[in-house]
């Protein structure tokens, strides 16, 4: 797998061993059948599945040991290495994994009590391990999902809590027996060593003398343990029977180093020359391995200056992109400003027009009145004249069909009648054309008092409103003398206790800090109204830590909050600081910043405030002259963007606003006064609404005087009428009593024709007329549209006005961001070159240095050595050759007796080894005769012994070693013998014989033969290549390699402080590096605990 060369399975050898046959005792020995056999059924060669349940997801941890939070770490499905320094929390992952998983303080051998897991300092430490629940060996998948949570909670008394989630978060249980059904169910054994190999169980076992630890290693991790309670009386017989052959291993190891020594002291008689010799070899090498180290040194300093210098050109593309940004947004605030100034314009010009319009309306009402006024005396003048004509028509009738005659003086007397009643009709037609003008003037007044009612009443409403207005908002200063929270909106200290309660139910991983105006206080009253049109909106804001906590307050206020009134929130990473903004904030001799005038509760408001609105670079002057002074005269102070007077007014360098506020609403202090000028407010408006309301009635009454009086003149009009008509009847009757023959017939018809010809000219006057009104009445409707769209047009720019207002002051802000972002940048340019200048100067002083370092060199040997060893392990080696000369100098013991001492302990050596070979023989015929009812249970130990046998010897063989485990059940003991090299040409030694290297090597090679025959869903190992040299090291990496990825259904988690920078590249592998301890971090306070060491 990856780009490392695989190893092939090595074969052991043809030679057959003989294989002896006992019921009662698994043998040590196998034959090549057996070999194939179970070499088939390796796991190193079968490709398995990826892991579907049981391995780890992640885990994190917080206040646990000495560390505040380590985590999430996002483990890989297959081969993990979890790297770091000392220090860095490697065991402690290991650690937090057996206890949050239910093991016991004492099985991670780092404390007596789980209480002393929490840090110091705090009240308890939590634990959070994600578990893979996948596939159809799942643990209930309806309920858990594709992964199962486990929360553990440790309390600083010692005792601990369990919440167990599922995928989404949901509460499952809290009952510990539901995690231990979980690890039944995933096979899961935490106190299991070979499942999880800790630190101190590692180095235990390394340095255990005891073979019986290396059974109960081996027992333990194939669960035989509970096979074994059942054969408790066998057991007892074979640890009875163990005592005697563990008195003889130990009297054989005494015996073994009494040998070892006699051998060494034999072998130095002759080594000393060649000693001297090698210590001079050494003493040259020890020359050129100082330039060496040397050279190492200065090698990453030249690599770090060719990456900074690299990254130089990062920097200048970084400042030109910035600085495109800025002439972006300068362009864009440019074309807003003069988007703004267009509007303003376009607004003054419509304001003339709009007068136009409305007089072009009066006028053309005016008119149109007056021509239906016109039209109306016409047709009433047409309706007289039809019945005038009907009148003369029947009296030319009467007159041709009157036979009578009448004396002279009764015509005279009905001449003088008609004369009479004839003034007396022209008085009447005067009184009615006067009382038709009197008409149209009353109803002329009438339509301009209801036009001017229609305009009081929308006043009426609109101040009723605006005092229903300032009532509530009494109303709120009122209860905000008891609860200042109330100002920002009587349900806001509802909503920040529904806010308390879902932040303790978890619901949020910060808890949301607002309405920011309650954190903010001023230190000069007179700054109020200032401070709030500065801030505006951000009083109301609320401010999260994280998109997630946004989108839980978004919904909690849906519930408090109406459409359209959610205040804004902000996304801003918490900080218990307050931003360093010396640099770029303004500094004024005379007047403060924004930032400098306020009292800010929380560091978190501060910053902001800094950040949306940049109070830092806002001025705050109390005069609007003196500000304009500032602003405008001349170029505005240093870092300064803006400023605000006490009015509310903002100032900009060519630019000034008047305020939209008149009071502040949120932070004013004196709440009283506010009080009481809200209630002089609320006087005057009631005031206004009265004088409107009495205006009103005024307007009332006029028009139903002006309708009275107009429905008066109607009747006065229809009495006249009737006068009229009556007239006009007596005269046609007096006119019809003539005499036939005395009457001029000619003249009544000469009258008649007159009359019609008269109202011929009074049709014809009326169609004119009638054109003449409709054309003003379209004339008027025109004027009435142009007006009414004259006047949607300024509604609509002065709507268009607010919303460019708010962008240009937002493309004000990117302005300055971008300009903030420049300089950060540049900056950032400036510290990236003096660093690029700071290591040069190292280098030129390491490269002066190491100059002189190879002149003295060339002094003690001339000619250039490679030396892959370091300066430190030559000095440690040149010193011990020195102590050994003088030693061998000092001693002056006999050559001969040196000599017979060696013979002797050899001979005691073979003796007793002879003897301890005989007793384990004898065990041997003891297990003979075991009965049958233990030979299932010897069959299954058997096989599992024997296939980790197979492998440690196949393991052993990688690295050229030769080996095997001895199990000895009846005694529960396990030894292990390896010898490095080939098998033939050494005898086998116990590890503890071994380096540091070897035996990490052959406990790697141990730990993998477990591995093969025991079943978890993962594998945990704490720097499994302690003692490790480079080599070993390298192959038992191959190795673990190798096994994990014929294992893909198995996780593997491998702690280990190497770099692992030369791992191959694979999707199954995953490396999570640790950061480096903080300063100061302090060690656990752990028992004090003594461990055995033994002298090898």
């Amino acid at each position: 797998m990856g780009k490392r060369k695989e190893e092939s399975v090595s074969q052991p050898g043809s030679q057959k061993r003989r294989r002896q046959e006992f019921l009662c005792e698994p043998t040590d020995e196998f034959n090549e059948e057996e070999h194939s056999q179970l070499l088939a059924d390796s796991n190193f060669s079968s490709p398995s599945s990826v892991g579907e349940v049981g391995i780890i997801e992640s885990i994190q941890l917080k206040n646990f040991m000495c560390h505040s939070m380590l985590g999430p770490f996002q483990f890989g499905s297959n081969l993990n290495f979890v790297v770091g320094n000392n220090g860095s929390g490697k065991s402690s992952v290991l650690t937090a994994l057996i206890v949050g998983l239910g093991g016991k303080a004492t099985t991670t051998n780092r404390g007596s009590s789980l209480k002393v897991f929490v840090k110091d300092g705090e009240s308890s430490a939590d634990i959070s391990i994600t578990l893979q629940n996948q596939g159809r060996d799942a643990f209930k998948p309806e309920v858990y999902g594709d992964s199962i949570i486990v929360n553990q909670r440790i309390n600083l008394d010692g005792s601990r809590s369990y919440r167990l989630k599922s995928k989404s978060g949901t509460l499952i249980s809290s009952k510990k027996e539901e995690l231990v059904a979980i690890l039944d169910h995933f096979n899961i054994q935490v106190d299991n060593p070979v499942s999880v190999l800790t630190q101190e169980m590692s180095k235990h076992f390394l340095q255990s003398k005891n073979e019986g630890d290396k059974y109960k290693f081996f027992m333990k991790a194939t669960q035989l343990e509970q096979m074994k309670e059942d054969y408790s009386y066998i057991m007892k017989t074979k640890e009875n029977t163990c005592l005697q052959i563990e008195q003889g291993v130990e009297r054989l190891r005494e015996l073994k180093l009494h040998y070892r020594e006699k051998k060494e002291r034999y072998k130095s008689i002759g080594f000393v020359k060649e000693m001297r010799n090698h210590l001079e070899d050494l003493k040259h090498k020890m020359a050129w391995a100082v330039v060496s180290e040397m050279e190492r040194e200065i090698q990453p300093i030249k690599e770090s200056i060719k990456v900074e210098e690299e990254r130089t050109e990062k920097f200048v593309q970084k400042l030109e992109e910035c600085q495109v940004k800025v002439n972006e947004a300068k362009e864009k605030y440019k074309a807003i400003q003069d988007k703004l100034e267009k509007i303003s314009e376009e607004a003054q010009a419509l304001h003339p027009q709009c007068i136009s319009s409305k007089a072009d309306v009066q006028a053309g009402r005016k008119a149109f009145n007056e021509a239906e006024a016109l039209y109306n005396r016409s047709r009433t003048e047409l309706k007289r004249l039809g019945r005038d004509d009907e009148q003369l028509r029947k009296r030319i009738e009467e007159l041709k069909n009157s036979a009578n005659q009448v004396s002279e003086p009764e015509k005279l007397e009905r001449q003088r009648k008609i004369e009479q009643l004839k003034e007396h009709l022209k008085a009447f037609h005067d009184q009615e054309i006067m009382i038709s003008q009197e008409l149209d003037q009353f109803q002329q007044a009438i339509y301009k008092c209801k036009e001017e009612q229609a305009t009081l009443r929308k006043e009426e409403h609109d101040m009723k409103q605006a005092l229903d207005s300032k009532l509530k908002q009494l109303r709120e200063l009122k209860d905000s003398k008891t609860n200042t929270l109330k100002r920002f909106g009587p349900h806001v200290p509802a909503f920040l206790e529904a806010l308390e309660t879902s932040y303790r139910q978890g619901h949020f991983k910060y808890k949301p800090i607002g309405p920011l105006g309650a954190f903010i206080h001023l230190k000069d009253a007179e700054l109020t109204l200032a401070v709030e049109s500065c801030l505006k909106g951000l009083v109301q804001a609320f401010c999260c830590d994280n998109h997630s906590d946004e989108r839980n307050l978004q919904m909690l206020m849906s519930k408090y909050y109406p459409p359209g009134f959610r205040p804004q929130i902000i996304v801003n990473k918490f900080q218990n600081k307050v931003y360093d903004v010396r640099h770029r904030g303004v500094h004024h001799p005379e007047f403060p910043s924004v930032l400098t005038a306020l009292e800010i509760d929380d560091a978190v408001v501060a910053n902001c405030l800094i950040d949306m609105r940049g109070i830092e670079r806002v001025l705050l002057i109390k005069s609007s002259c003196i500000a304009r002074k500032v602003m405008q005269s001349s170029e505005p102070p240093k870092n300064c963007r803006e400023a605000f007077t006490a009015e509310g007014d903002q100032v900009f360098d060519r630019r000034y606003y008047s305020s939209d506020y008149l009071r502040p609403k949120y932070l004013s202090k004196d709440v009283e006064a506010e009080i009481s000028h809200l209630e002089k407010l609320i006087e005057n408006k009631k005031a206004q609404l009265a004088t409107s309301q009495q205006r009103l009635r005024s307007i009332d009454s006029e028009i139903r005087q002006n309708e009275g009086h107009l429905s008066s003149h109607r009747r006065h009009q229809k009495e006249l009428q009737i006068k009229i008509r009556t007239t006009s009847a007596e005269i046609s009757d007096l006119e019809n009593t003539e005499e036939h023959q005395s009457v001029d017939i000619r003249t009544l018809e000469d009258e008649a024709e007159e009359n019609r010809n008269r109202m011929e000219s009074v049709k014809q006057e009326m169609v004119q007329q009638s054109k003449d009104m409709e054309n003003r009445r379209n004339i008027l409707q025109e004027a009435e549209k142009r007006f009414e769209e004259m006047k949607e047009k300024i509604h609509q720019v002065e709507e268009i006005a607010g919303p460019v207002k708010d962008e240009l002051n937002q493309a004000d802000c990117e302005v300055e961001n971008s300009k903030r972002r420049f300089q950060h940048y540049e900056e950032k340019q400036k510290e990236h070159l003096a660093c690029i200048k700071r290591r040069k100067e190292l280098l030129a002083n390491k490269e002066k240095e190491l100059e002189e370092k190879i002149a003295q060199a060339k002094q003690i040997y001339a000619e250039r050595l490679e030396v892959s060893r370091t300066v430190k392990s030559l000095d440690a080696e040149m010193n011990r050759l020195r102590e050994r000369i003088n030693s061998e100098k000092d001693r002056h013991g006999n050559r001969e007796e040196i000599i017979q001492q060696f013979y002797d302990a050899k001979e005691k050596f073979e003796d007793a080894n002879s003897k301890v070979k005989n007793l384990k023989k004898f065990i041997k015929l003891l297990e003979e005769i075991m009965t049958q009812r233990f030979k299932i249970y010897w069959q299954f130990l058997r096989l599992l012994s024997l296939r980790c046998k197979l492998y440690f010897d196949h393991l052993l063989r990688i690295r050229a070693y030769c080996g095997k485990i001895i199990f000895d059940h009846k005694n529960e003991t396990l030894s292990i013998t390896v010898q490095p090299g080939e098998g033939d040409k050494a005898s086998l030694n116990d590890v503890r014989s071994l380096s540091g290297g070897e035996r990490s090597f052959s406990t790697v090679c141990f730990i993998l033969s477990l591995w093969s025959i025991t079943e978890s869903p993962f594998r945990c190992l704490d720097e499994f290549d302690v003692y490790m040299d480079m080599v070993n090291r390298r192959i038992a990496m191959d190795m673990m390699l190798k096994v994990a990825d014929s294992q893909r259904h198995r996780q593997f988690i491998l702690l280990t402080p190497q770099s692992m920078s030369s791992l191959p590249t694979s999707t199954l592998i995953r490396i999570l590096r640790l950061q480096d301890p903080e300063r100061g971090q302090t060690t656990l306070k752990f028992p004090n605990r003594s461990q055995e060491e033994e002298d090898q």
